[in-house]
């Protein structure tokens, strides 16, 4: 997110921010201009490899392109093989498990292009692989869908060849795939495969933060996905051009408390600051039927916060009980029905602090 300032000389009172940077365009075959970051081509050390990459929560109220966190017990499978039929230094996309409008053509598909980004960073030339896609998530809910996708080709392919990418660049072959779809930001590909909350602290160059919750402490987030399709492009246009000075100061003081309350392990300071957006949600909620309505009834019934989970139309409320979070999703539920006229489900789910993961291989022959 870049900022002007209307002036050099004296303090401004409103200030430009460019919401839609403009996309790096992705390439179907290893030339894209990513980092070559080995000097010899490497060789499969499996045949087949299988992997799994969590939803995330972007934006967090305050916090707008540049801090999220994963979510555990949802999100996509990678399959991933060693295919003599492929060109070498391609991908090909066999099969696609889940909606139907997703495409095949490596070009077109999340998992293709960050498959094809880290080829090219670890440098393959030799070998063709063919991928098979497992959506878990749906399309447009605000959870991420796209990243998981990537996250868990792009780990794919760095398993299958050793594990010589290190996290920061697995999330740059990432970002060439969110790029396509919905921007250059990273705080969806970026907790998806780092796991936990990670803070964008810049883009130019990427430069990440891992942000620790306490492992003792307890923190759920209730997550309520209504019957409606939220575009991240579409969402993204309806960002205001300019923010006011005072609205750019409270984000940022919330956006801080919010880091606060992540690194102290505090639930309830971590909900009070994620409610608290004032230039994003705002613009969002009136787009997304019964937004507004659901987001009340959570606080009413004991949430500590609530939000749009980034783009929508899921919404995010955070807990620090199962049990009570449960009763708040029902709630929340009855609120879209009631209030937008949407059917939703709910769930209530942990954090995910180990991120995109190998869940199954099968070695190559020596």
């Amino acid at each position: 997110m870049a900022i002007c300032f209307s002036s050099a000389v004296k303090p401004a009172n409103h200030f430009t921010v460019f919401f839609n940077p403009a996309p790096k365009k992705p390439i179907f075959k290893c030339s894209c201009s990513l980092p070559t970051v080995t000097t010899t081509e490497p060789e499969p050390v499996f045949t087949s490899v299988k992997t799994f990459a969590p939803a995330t929560v972007a934006n967090l109220g305050p916090c707008f392109d540049f801090l999220g966190c994963a979510v555990d017990g949802l999100g996509d499978y990678v399959s991933l093989k060693v295919d003599p039929s492929v060109h070498p230094g391609e991908v090909s996309i066999s099969e696609v498990i889940g909606p139907s409008k997703l495409s095949k053509n490596p070009l077109w598909n999340c998992a293709g292009i960050a498959a094809i980004s880290a080829m090219k960073m670890l440098g393959v030339r030799s070998v063709g692989l063919s991928l098979s896609l497992e959506k878990g998530l749906p399309l447009g809910s605000g959870l991420g869908s796209s990243a998981a996708s990537a996250a868990a080709a792009a780990v794919a392919v760095n398993e299958m060849f050793g594990n010589k990418l290190l996290p920061d660049e697995l999330v740059l072959a990432g970002l060439e795939s969110e790029a396509k779809v919905s921007g250059y930001h990273a705080d969806n590909i970026a907790p998806a495969i780092m796991g936990g909350f990670v803070l964008i602290r810049s883009y130019e160059p990427l430069d990440l933060m891992r942000l620790n919750f306490p492992e003792k402490k307890q923190l759920l987030f209730v997550l309520v996905t209504p019957e409606f399709e939220a575009p991240t492009k579409k969402m993204r246009a309806a960002l205001p051009a300019e923010v006011g000075m005072p609205h750019h100061i409270w984000n940022c003081s919330q956006a801080g408390a919010l880091v606060a309350a992540v690194l102290n392990g505090d639930p309830v300071g971590l909900g009070k600051a994620l409610s608290s957006d004032k230039i994003v949600e705002p613009k969002r909620a009136p787009l997304i039927p019964g937004m507004e309505a659901v987001k009340k009834v959570a606080v009413e019934a004991g949430a500590y916060g609530c939000t749009i989970s980034g783009a929508g139309p899921t919404a995010v409320a955070v807990v620090d009980n199962e049990e009570k979070g449960k009763v708040i999703g029902e709630k929340m539920v009855e609120a879209f029905w009631k209030e937008g006229n949407l059917k939703a489900v709910s769930m209530v789910k942990r954090l995910d602090r180990v991120g995109a993961r190998l869940v199954g291989s099968v070695r190559a022959p020596r």
